[in-house]
C-alpha cells in the first residue's frame, strides 16, 4: 500500500509540478519519505506512525495537508 501511495504522489506531482524526488525507504520498513526540497512527505505505516509521532517533533510546523 505504502509504494502504491508513494507512486501515486509522485506521478502528480510530476505532473503538476514538473518535480522529481527520489524516494527514500521501503514500503516492508512502514516508511517511504519524497524529498522536493522545500517540501518533504513522509508515508508512513500505522505502526511507524505511532512509533514516530512526528507532529510532536514538528509541532511548530505548517501541516499543509494531513491523510488518514
Amino acid at each position: 500500500m505504502l509504494q502504491s501511495l508513494a507512486n501515486a504522489v509522485a506521478r502528480e506531482v510530476k505532473t503538476k509540478f514538473q518535480k522529481t524526488a527520489l524516494p527514500e525507504g521501503k514500503p516492508d520498513g512502514g516508511w517511504i519519505l519524497l524529498d522536493y526540497g522545500d517540501v518533504v512527505i513522509h508515508l508512513f505505516s500505522p505502526e511507524q506512525r505511532d512509533f514516530y509521532r512526528l507532529e510532536d517533533l514538528w509541532s511548530e510546523g505548517n501541516v499543509i495537508l494531513r491523510l488518514m
